[in-house]
């Protein structure tokens, strides 16, 4: 694709939607996908689900729509990590083209 992409791990759907949101509005990005990381027995675990938002445009405008989305999403329930990948190798775009959530 060419561009780099944004990752984003917050807790819960709701704080996912707010976060990309955001970061659409703060930056010229485009939200590429919404995946959730499950762990085994998760329903036994007192922690809400753990939703990566992924996006994409320059690196100035991903960090832009990071930030934005960052903050979004520590006002509804959390963020777990975040992180920028300016130029992703084609062994990684495969990678980030999987979304459990389809």
């Amino acid at each position: 694709m060419g561009e780099a992409v944004g990752l984003l791990e917050v807790y819960g759907l709701a704080a996912a939607f707010a976060a990309g949101d955001a970061a659409c509005k703060a930056a010229n990005v485009s939200i590429e996908a919404f995946d959730r990381n499950k762990p085994a027995k998760a329903e036994t675990l007192p922690v809400p689900l753990i939703i990566l938002v992924k996006i994409r445009g320059s690196v100035s405008d991903v960090e832009a729509g990071l930030a934005a989305g960052e903050r979004a999403a520590a006002a509804v329930s959390g963020v777990v990590a975040r992180h920028v990948i300016a130029n992703p190798a084609g062994d990684t775009e495969r990678m980030l083209a999987i979304d459990a959530l389809s």
